[in-house]
This record gives structure tokens, C-alpha cells and sequence, in this order.
């Protein structure tokens, strides 16, 4: 395995005069599970699709494992999916749905799927238009998982699942992660769960990405700082700017910065993950109205 699962470098994909996703550079890297966050149409889906080869570029480049996304079948083979809707053919059974694994991937593990089927408790003989959609999801995990993908990605599986199917669905995402080693890429919009199981963050927002990292680093580096009112010109160099807010009296910064926050006038914060992610979607949408604003006034 490469010591990059995905590497892009500045990125695009315009649909007429509508950029989907621009100037996107990453280097996701492997053995990680990442979380990828962002609003409705800041580009995820995009992203995802390129990286399993479902589109190809307007601008820049994309490698994943080493190599251009679909362009081969081992490169297909090394890559598992699970689309934004869950596919699985309604009229087919789950036993069915094995078969169809095994004669479409040269590396289908057999045992491993039937072993999470009978695990899960589906019935091989129901016919996958008959199932929860839970088990749907579930049974589209396993199709994924059972190719053995080097890298797995999954485009906001859960998004249509209730809070106990979802869970179950992240617990065998994690089995699977745990048994094969396998580097995921997961989109959703409940940071939650992103934070229950992911290591490492990718926000994307206005198209752009505007953040990444490992999480334990970004939340150790990220901090909220409340205090007497005063502007951001007062503030250190190295403390770099997320947000802000005041009042009459008090100021309240969030802040990126490697060192620590010495001083005292300020009251200090850690950030969960949901702040954060929300503090930068915040500068986003403020970056974007701003030139509006300058050209009216």
C-alpha cells in the first residue's frame, strides 16, 4: 500500500459554468478512517465520485493507491464502494447479491460474507427489496467489504438510518476496518458519528477544502477564547483567526494555534468537533458574502 491512499492536487469538476469542487489539494494518509464533512453541495459526492472513478477531472489530477481512479480492473478491485443511495437490486435475495459479489471481484471473500450474514442475521433467501433499510445498508457493506478493498469509500450511508441501525452499521464498519486493515473514506453530514469513529478530517465547504488533519491535532490546536472586548490586531501572530464574536464588554475568538494561550485576560476552551467544523463552515459563508458586501457599500 502506497504511504498515500488518496493524493489530489488542484482538483476540479465544472458542470457548465458551475464548479462542483475547486482547487482541491489533499494527501489522505493510509490505514486512516477520515471523516468527510461538509454542507449540502460543497462538492463530497464530487470528490468521492472522483476517487472511485465515476468522473473524471475538468482541472487537476487525482491518484488513488498509486494509480488513476478506474482505469483498470485491479484498480477497481482494490477500491470498495458504497454509493450515497445504498444500491442493491430489489428483486435479487442476499444470497443472490453474494453470488453476483463473487463473480464480479477476483479477490471476493466467500466466507467473510457469509460469515456477516449470518452475523447480522439476515435471511440469504429474502430478497433485498423486502429488507429494512438498515439491512440494506448493511448487506451493501458487505459487498464492499467482502472484495476486500484496500481502501473503502462510503457516501453518507447512514444519512437514512435510524439512530439504532446506525450504529450497528458504524460497529461493523469498524469490525471490517479492524479485520482487513482497510483505509476508509467516509461523507456524512452527523459529525457525531464522525467523531465516534474517524481519525483524520476533511471539510469541505464552498467547493474548497478548508480543513485537514488528524482530529486529535486539530482539537488540540483549535481553542475559544473569551474575555474583556478587544479587536483581533491585539492578539499574538501565531494565533490564527477562525471566528469571532463580541458584545459591549467581551470578545469571544476562535483560535488555531500551535503554542499555548498565555495570556491571562483570556478564559480558555477546548472545541468538540462539531465547533469546529462549525466555526470554519462560519468563516466560509463570511468569506463568500464579503466581496458582495464591499461592492454595496
Amino acid at each position: 500500500m502506497t504511504s498515500a491512499v488518496l493524493e489530489a492536487s488542484g482538483l476540479g469538476k465544472r458542470y457548465g459554468r458551475k464548479w462542483a469542487l475547486s482547487e482541491c489539494t489533499l494527501s489522505i494518509p493510509a490505514g486512516k478512517v477520515v471523516g468527510l464533512v461538509g454542507p449540502n453541495g460543497a462538492g463530497k459526492t464530487t470528490l468521492l465520485n472522483l476517487a472511485v472513478g465515476l468522473l473524471r477531472p475538468s482541472a487537476g489530477s487525482i491518484s488513488v493507491l498509486g494509480g488513476r481512479p478506474g482505469s483498470t480492473a485491479r484498480q477497481l478491485a482494490r477500491v470498495g464502494f458504497v454509493a450515497q443511495d445504498v444500491p442493491t437490486y430489489a428483486g435479487m435475495s442476499v444470497r443472490d447479491h453474494l453470488r453476483l459479489g463473487g463473480w464480479m471481484n477476483p479477490g471476493w471473500d466467500a466466507e467473510l460474507a457469509r460469515d456477516r450474514v449470518e452475523r447480522l442475521r439476515l435471511d440469504p433467501r429474502q430478497r433485498a427489496g423486502q429488507l429494512s433499510v438498515g439491512q440494506r445498508a448493511q448487506l451493501a457493506l458487505i459487498l464492499a467489504v467482502a472484495k476486500r478493498p484496500q481502501l473503502l469509500v462510503l457516501d453518507e450511508p447512514v444519512a437514512s438510518l435510524d439512530p439504532l441501525a446506525r450504529r450497528e452499521f458504524l460497529q461493523g464498519l469498524m469490525e471490517a476496518v479492524a479485520e482487513q486493515r482497510t483505509s476508509v473514506i467516509l461523507s456524512s453530514h452527523l459529525v457525531a458519528d464522525l467523531e465516534r469513529v474517524c481519525e483524520y478530517l476533511i471539510l469541505l465547504v464552498n467547493s474548497r477544502v478548508q480543513l485537514s488533519g488528524d482530529i486529535d491535532h486539530l482539537l488540540a490546536t483549535h481553542h475559544r477564547l473569551t474575555g474583556p472586548r478587544r479587536g483581533r490586531q491585539t492578539l499574538p501572530g501565531d494565533q490564527q483567526v477562525i471566528g469571532e464574536s463580541h458584545t459591549e464588554r467581551q470578545s469571544t475568538f476562535v483560535v488555531r494555534t500551535e503554542g499555548p494561550v498565555l495570556d491571562p485576560a483570556w478564559s480558555v476552551e477546548q472545541l468538540d468537533l462539531e465547533d469546529l467544523v462549525l466555526a470554519y463552515m462560519r468563516r466560509a459563508v463570511e468569506e463568500r458574502r464579503r466581496p458582495a458586501l464591499e461592492l454595496r457599500s
